[in-house]
């Protein structure tokens, strides 16, 4: 039996991976490729995977992260997939805090390795919030540069906010972290589909890490909120400029007060931008931070919501 590849995506919060998954998904359809799809996420709900056609296998993992606390869950859930579909690629999406290898070790089982062959871990590495690293906590920057050295392709993402000096600045950065594998300038996670696809694995040279851990660590925390009515869109921006640095990333879905349409929200380092969403989704909100003040979040919401 042939075995199924494994492309890990890899990336700090909102670095583009689920641009880049949606992407890839399209050109496996294009080319009569099979594939499904993992995803972890730190909360408790799901947004992303929307991006996820209904065509294509889905397994979701919430509630935590692989790195921590659902690597066997992870194992169950790839098993299911190779025994109940013919499938070429397997992606795993994993949560923005999650190292690569720990996502890589928890595949590697002996109930996995006669069915999965690990392709390549490719990081999505945001240029900006990389430039602006050194405001994030130490954990977070040591993650991100870990997330960069134990990738077979780093895509830097958002090039096209750079300088062409700027650019080779960060490229020599990012050489000095990883010095074997592939790097890309990318612009909305556009890349040829053929240099993730075809990337081999450098996993069998055996690489090492610190370990680190989404809560006792990074003390990354999740935060859900639900408006049970439209909100005004004023004051929702209000309290998004508002926002402590510790949010780093919000996700969902949003109606505002005299508009029909329900917007999928993306926010990340202090940009919002919103997106009409064909799916009549409840207005749920998935906040992702470092140590984040729940109490303070709730009351902030519930006067906007009033």
């Amino acid at each position: 039996m042939n075995k199924v590849d494994v492309i890990i995506l890899s990336g700090f919060l909102g670095a583009g991976k689920t641009t880049l998954l949606t992407r890839l998904l399209q050109a496996d359809q294009k080319h009569g490729r099979k594939a499904a799809v993992v995803m972890n996420e730190v909360g408790s709900v799901s947004v992303d995977s929307d991006a996820v056609g209904d065509g294509t296998p889905l397994k979701e993992l919430l509630g935590g992260c692989v790195c921590c606390s659902l690597s066997d869950k992870l194992e169950i859930q790839l098993h299911g997939l190779v025994r109940d579909h013919t499938l070429d690629v397997i992606y795993i999406e994993t949560t923005g805090v999650a190292h690569p290898v720990d996502v890589l070790e928890a595949c590697m089982t002996p109930l996995l390795v006669d069915d999965l062959r690990i392709r390549s871990v490719v990081t999505l590495l945001d240029l900006v919030a990389w430039g602006e690293r050194r405001s994030l906590s130490a954990a977070v920057q040591q993650l991100m540069r870990e997330q960069v050295r134990n990738a077979d392709l780093v895509v830097m993402n958002k090039a096209d906010r750079l300088s062409e000096e700027e650019r080779s600045s960060v490229e020599k950065e990012i050489r000095g972290i990883n010095s074997e594998g592939t790097l890309l300038f990318a612009s909305f996670a556009y890349v040829d589909v053929r240099s993730v696809m075809f990337q081999e694995s450098q996993y069998s040279k055996g690489r090492t890490h610190a370990p680190l851990h989404v809560r006792e660590d990074l003390h990354i925390k999740t935060f859900t909120h639900v408006f049970t009515e439209p909100v005004s869109q004023e004051a929702f921006e209000t309290f998004v400029k508002e926002m402590p640095d510790s949010v780093y990333r919000i996700k969902g879905y949003i109606r505002f007060t005299g508009d029909e349409r329900t917007m999928l929200l993306q926010y990340s380092y202090g940009m919002v931008t919103y997106e009409e969403s064909d799916l009549n989704r409840t207005n749920t909100l998935v906040f992702i931070g470092d140590g984040l003040d729940h109490d303070a979040l709730r009351d902030k919401l519930t006067a906007i919501g009033k």
